[in-house]
């Protein structure tokens, strides 16, 4: 027997909202004979599909018309969406250059100064030199904070270089560093263990990579190709960096120290002088050496030996007496012998180091040149040794 079902409009417009099959509302009618809606058949229970064959209802246009248009703005909104991510990540990767982390380089015919604060009058903290560069930590139009090495702080966009050119400068300056991870690590002539040895390395070692062969990695070491064993080091393309202040300022101190130790060394060859062997008695080598005691028993060997060249070059001197004697105990000349102080070290004896000053005296070194004076350092102009002043 057929079965009549009314379909009520609330029932209906959820169908045409689409709702699921499923959910379909039906109401069935307890009087079979009052049906307005004949011949629905229901198919496919299982998946809950219904077929509308037969209604006396229809929608209206208007509703018709407005789920078209629900459609339609569904379907814009979309578009909208997929366009608005499109742009957001096309403007990431066009910035991605002035991001946390991106690559630096210095843009700089020598240096350029790395300040505290986004300030031409800030604080200087360091420097980047030419070929430098670092990762980017916060970007302004005009000024941008990096991390170079120990040095962090910002360095005006003026000299600075960003995205592909940076990345193409790092990769033109740049190169590739094997770092030693083993204490006592040997290099080998050939990418062999049986090969010969041209040295040994130690733990922190870097070289810089000449290729890297199947388990092995070529090295500049001394000039030379040398294999390592890529299974102990660390290798990975570097940069230079900048320098801190207080690094520059240690460095700096260092270099003029050891400027100042080769003019020293460069000076003392230039006073170093052999005038041949003095015919010294066994008295002379005794007074020579007491007085250099007293005059400069303070002092280092090279400054009793000037002392005592001093003495010798007055005796060589057609200004002075021609013995050491009547030097040293000419009027007015040396200090210790007129007050008595000399006596009373000749009498108490006289120290190994400066008898041993005064017979390379006697022997003709003199390592202040032809100088015939000398007084303690500020006193007058002239070559420097401990205390001393000589000229």
């Amino acid at each position: 027997m057929k079965k009549s079902i009314l379909l009520s409009t609330i029932a209906l417009i959820g169908v045409l909202a689409g709702a699921a099959d499923d959910q379909a509302v039906f109401v069935v009618s307890p009087d079979e004979d009052s049906a307005v809606v004949e011949n629905v058949i229901l198919e496919d229970m299982a998946a809950g599909a219904a077929e509308l064959t037969e209604c006396n209802i229809e929608p209206t246009e208007e509703e018709v018309q407005k789920k078209l248009d629900e459609a339609a703005a569904a379907a814009e909104a979309a578009r909208l969406a997929e366009e608005e991510a499109k742009r957001i990540a096309e403007e990431e990767a066009a910035n991605a250059w002035k991001k946390p982390g991106a690559l630096v380089m210095a843009d700089v015919q020598t240096a350029v100064n790395v300040r505290a604060e986004a300030d031409e009058n800030a604080d200087k903290v360091g420097k980047l030199y030419k070929d430098c560069g670092g990762s980017l930590m916060e970007y302004t139009d005009e000024w941008t904070k990096i991390s170079s090495g120990d040095v962090v702080g910002w360095v005006s966009n003026d000299y600075l270089i960003f995205g592909d050119e940076a990345i193409a400068m790092s990769e033109e300056v740049g190169s590739l560093k094997a770092t030693v991870n083993v204490e006592g690590l040997r290099v080998r002539k050939e990418a062999s263990t049986e090969s010969g040895i041209l040295g040994q390395v130690e733990k922190g070692d870097s070289f810089e990579v000449v290729s890297e062969e199947e388990g092995w990695v070529v090295v500049d070491y001394e000039g030379d190709n040398g294999y390592i064993c890529a299974d102990y080091v660390t290798t990975a393309f570097t940069i230079d960096h900048g320098e801190t202040m207080e690094a520059i300022k240690a460095r700096e101190a260092a270099e003029k120290k050891a400027k100042e130790e080769k003019a020293r060394k460069a000076q003392q060859a230039k006073m170093e002088k052999n005038y041949g062997v003095y015919g010294a008695a066994a008295s002379d080598l005794y007074l020579l050496g007491a007085i250099i005691q007293c005059e400069a028993g303070n002092q280092s060997y090279e400054g009793k030996v000037a002392v005592g060249a001093v003495v010798m070059n007055r005796v060589r001197s057609a200004a002075y007496p021609g013995n050491v004697h009547d030097v040293i105990y000419a009027s007015g000349q040396f200090g210790p012998a007129g007050s008595g102080a000399l006596a009373r070290r000749l009498a108490a004896g006289v120290s190994d180091s400066c008898l041993a000053a005064a017979k390379e005296a006697l022997n003709g070194r003199s390592n202040v040149g032809g100088a015939t004076h000398f007084k303690r350092v500020g006193a007058h102009e002239g070559y420097i040794i401990g205390g001393h002043v000589f000229w």
